[in-house]
């Protein structure tokens, strides 16, 4: 599996989210870009969870097309790809918004063989599932919150 780079212009990896990626601000999913993706990838899968929450689910964003490199600001609910059910009960982006204390919060951008064709809102869990055996690498981009 290739290793390749997730970034963001929001934030630095293990930097702070901006208060607008929260749900103490606008709750608009951050910009992401990556570089050196395997060359055969069909179409991208990204998981965002908080693993000082039990990994709690962010995002779940699915068939992302291949030639893409990036993500704008405020992609989640834009269409071009498909969105899953994250923790908070609904579809897209649900932000930062910790009960206490400073949280991690991991994107995990998967480059695939294919596009998944998955149909309504799965969860982080059931794209885990329709991932295995496909996964050609992954990229990894870590922010932290601390809402006050």
């Amino acid at each position: 599996m290739t290793a390749f780079s997730l970034r963001s212009g929001a934030f630095a990896d293990g930097g702070s989210i901006p208060r607008r990626h929260s749900c103490d601000g606008l709750d608009v999913s951050p910009q992401l870009e990556w570089i050196g993706a395997p060359a055969a990838t069909a179409a991208f899968a990204l998981i965002v969870d908080d693993p000082d929450a039990r990994g709690f689910v962010h995002w779940v964003a699915f068939d992302v097309p291949g030639e893409q490199a990036s993500l704008a600001e405020g992609a989640s609910g834009g269409g071009g790809f498909g969105e899953g059910r994250n923790d908070f009960g609904r579809s897209g982006w649900g932000g930062p918004c910790p009960p206490s204390g400073t949280h991690r919060y991991v994107f995990e951008l998967f480059a695939l063989d294919r596009a998944l064709g998955l149909t309504g809102t799965p969860t982080a869990g059931e794209l885990r599932r329709a991932m295995a055996g496909h996964v050609l690498g992954s990229g990894v981009l870590v922010g932290t919150y601390r809402r006050g």
